[in-house]
């Protein structure tokens, strides 16, 4: 029988004033009975929206159907058929908006927790799986990715299980991509990136690190070193900056710059000495994840106050729901309907506020949100020694700038097809290289078309 309960199974949390002091994970994940409970919530609906929601196709109403029936095996072998990185994407996915955003249970009450359950699948696996991989016979062709973030990972994970010898080329010291700099241990165990990467090089994925592509090799010299095709997911990691003044003030960070140091260089950990501002006051500019990110860690490194600095409405801000949730529980003061006008600094060149304009909201925009219109005489001063920009990011220019025949648009962004190929025969691109910041699992599902497309294109050349 069905579980007709209207509403998902809980997920176990540590408490708001707990976790705001700390790194540990927030949610705790489903215990075996309480996964069991959840996945018979599952209809197992004819036409199954929830996979058509997921850009990877995971096959969401088998390992369900699996889950309750206690055989967890057999629901993690379900999702790894299309998807290399379960325990990921269970965490850090905006289901709300795609699997659990089409369950048909989400029309008169809670969708089935698709993504909780993933997440309860492929932790149980970590612990309790066989841990064989074998990998797959080469077909005898090589293939170049660039970036092991979401996308390279993915794509990378396709083609060796299609027997291509396959090189990642990833410019940090650690394989993960904004999975390990940018996304807090506090959503994404590092422990967690560590594993899943680990099975990819069980497949037989070969992952160079500190390598710059388009200053150690370009592009075109990957060619001339017998790789048939490139795929480049070196995503959107070039910080944006408002352009008022003070942003050149010590005290100011780019979230991408902030969150590297933490997430990556372990400034929260004792032991490391990663330089970061010890800050009594934050002001946080964006209204995204990235920006929940920052300000959440902030309140972790010891920060008395955090804000969120957001020109528009709690209805407009992009970040997701869940985290806006964790973010107001654990404190964050969310000054909204506010911009920044100037950032205010000391004689010693350090900041002391940022200087806000109230804001109203107009007719909507190109993006279909309410357009922010300044109020004029409401100018304030929040007093803050830190500010944190997370108003956006771009591609890096290096390797478009390094490749021949690699055509970007306007935003710096590569442009490809819906396959993934670029305007250079060959090279293949997807992830926030092409879309500009996005989701870690839309990244996923585009390298996924393109390791399909790159067999395709190889094997038409031979």
């Amino acid at each position: 029988m069905p579980n007709m309960s209207p509403k998902k199974h809980p997920m176990p949390e540590q408490a708001p004033d707990v976790r705001n002091h700390n790194f540990e994970e927030v949610a705790l994940g489903y215990t075996a009975e309480m996964a069991m409970e959840e996945a018979q919530r599952c209809l197992h609906c004819k036409h199954q929206p929830c996979v058509a929601g997921c850009p990877v196709n995971v096959h969401i109403p088998q390992f369900i159907a699996k889950v309750a029936e206690g055989d967890f095996a057999g629901a993690y072998r379900e999702i790894a058929l299309t998807n290399g990185l379960p325990a990921v994407c269970g965490r850090v996915c905006p289901q709300e908006t795609q699997c659990e955003g089409k369950c048909v249970r989400g029309i008169k009450g809670e969708p089935v927790g698709i993504g909780r359950l993933e997440r309860f699948v492929a932790d149980w696996w970590m612990e309790h799986g066989d841990g064989k991989t074998e990998k797959p016979a080469s077909n005898g062709h090589r293939v170049a990715v660039v970036g092991a973030g979401p996308a390279g990972l993915t794509c990378a994970g396709d083609l060796a299980k299609m027997g291509y010898e396959v090189t990642v080329f990833e410019a940090l010291q650690t394989a993960g991509g904004v999975l390990v700099y940018g996304i807090p241990q506090f959503r994404l165990p590092k422990e967690i990136v560590a594993r899943e990467v680990g099975a990819l090089k069980e497949l037989g994925v070969d992952i160079e690190t500190n390598m710059v592509i388009g200053k150690v090799d370009s592009v075109d010299e990957l060619f001339e070193q017998g790789y048939e095709a490139v795929f480049i997911g070196s995503g959107a990691g070039l910080p944006s900056f408002m352009g008022i003044e003070g942003e050149g003030l010590l005290g100011v960070y780019s979230a991408n710059e902030y969150l590297t140091r933490i997430n990556l260089m372990k400034a929260y950990r004792e032991g490391y000495d990663t330089p970061i501002a010890k800050s009594k006051a934050v002001a946080v500019v964006g209204g995204g994840n990235v920006a929940m990110d920052a300000a959440r860690c902030a309140k972790r490194m010891g920060a008395d106050t955090v804000y969120i600095v957001y020109r528009r409405s709690m209805q407009e801000l992009p970040a997701r729901a869940e985290e806006v949730h964790h973010a107001q529980e654990e404190g964050i003061v969310f000054k909204l309907l506010n911009n920044p006008v100037k950032i205010i600094g000391d004689e010693n060149g350090h900041v002391t506020g940022i200087e806000c304009i109230e804001m109203e909201l107009g007719e909507p925009d190109a993006s279909g949100r309410r357009r922010p219109i300044p109020k004029e005489g409401s100018n304030f001063v929040l007093d803050v020694d830190t500010v944190i920009m997370s108003i956006g990011t771009s591609p890096n220019p290096l390797i478009r700038s390094t490749t021949t025949g690699l055509e970007a648009n306007k935003h710096g962004c590569l442009v490809a097809d819906e396959k993934g190929a670029t305007t250079k025969p060959g090279v293949f691109a997807g992830g926030d290289a092409v879309t500009g910041a996005a989701t870690v699992i839309l990244a996923m599902g585009a390298g996924k078309t393109a390791a399909q497309s790159i067999d395709e294109y190889i094997r038409s050349k031979n």
